[in-house]
């Protein structure tokens, strides 16, 4: 998942750093890990280059233009605030794609056999172009909401190829917003270099932790974080932001108790 959505809102509600330093410098920061990750699908083969292309033709002119846009909605305090609604309304994305992924990746297994996928080219584009102005905007999206999307337009494309071809259509895409906040944003180098300093371990133990603990713990702790989060940028009351994370709460142990058990052995 992408380290904006979680990294983002960290920097701007507990360490108090500015809306759009923290989007800035995460950017920043994401643009020097994308290739780490992006690099290991494309050794293994795992990338569907078709794709990545009308992804990239979309993305990254509208990442930098996210940027242009933020600059135009305001100065000073005005533009930090807008930034801050920006960002928890796209956390609110993230949390809806949270619950929708599940659905649309049921009974799909990471080294199930498909047929090739047909490429859809303005159809692509289109989310290249969505994602990329959210992304420059937010830093939240490229390995979020993207994935998303293209679940939703190619339902038969290969899960272990969904995020290869994501993380490598992101370098592109978050250079170019990377570039458009060092030119525009708000960049802070001391900023940027501390999230370095912990993500590069970071990745490793994540990494580690990530064969070994079911997605059915992970979704749900990370829908009541970000929805936690996304409600407290929007300005809600700590009342409403309980009651929210307590009605999630309810509906998802209702939800676990109420869902049919599966066989756990394999044909």
């Amino acid at each position: 998942m992408g380290g904006g959505a979680l990294m983002t809102p960290v920097l701007v509600l507990l360490f108090k750093i500015e809306p759009l330093a923290a989007v800035s410098s995460d950017i920043v920061a994401s643009m020097v890990m994308k290739p780490v990750g992006g690099g290991v699908h494309f050794r293994r083969g795992s990338v569907n280059l078709g794709l990545v292309k009308w992804l990239v033709i979309g993305s990254v002119p509208s990442a930098f233009l996210g940027v242009v846009l933020l600059k135009f909605t305001g100065h000073g305090h005005d533009l930090q605030a807008h930034v801050k609604i920006a960002l928890g309304l796209a956390l609110l994305i993230v949390v809806a794609g949270l619950i929708i992924k599940p659905l649309l990746t049921r009974g799909r297994k990471a080294g199930d056999s498909m047929m090739p996928i047909t490429v859809k080219p303005l159809q692509t584009t289109m989310i290249g172009i969505a994602g990329g102005l959210i992304v420059g905007m937010t830093s939240v999206g490229s390995g979020s909401l993207m994935i998303i999307l293209l679940l939703m337009l190619y339902p038969t494309l290969r899960l272990s190829e969904l995020v290869g071809t994501d993380l490598v259509q992101a370098v592109p895409l978050v250079a170019s917003a990377a570039v458009g906040h060092f030119l525009l944003g708000d960049f802070r180098l001391d900023l940027t270099a501390s999230i370095l300093v912990g993500s590069l371990p970071g990745v490793f133990f994540g990494a580690m932790l990530s064969s070994r603990a079911p997605d059915r713990v992970i979704r749900p702790c990370l829908i009541v974080v970000l929805l936690a989060s996304s409600l407290k940028l929007l300005g809600a009351s700590n009342t409403l932001l309980a009651a929210a994370v307590v009605a999630l709460l309810i509906g998802g142990l209702v939800f676990l108790l109420s869902a049919p058990r599966q066989s756990t052995t394999s044909s």
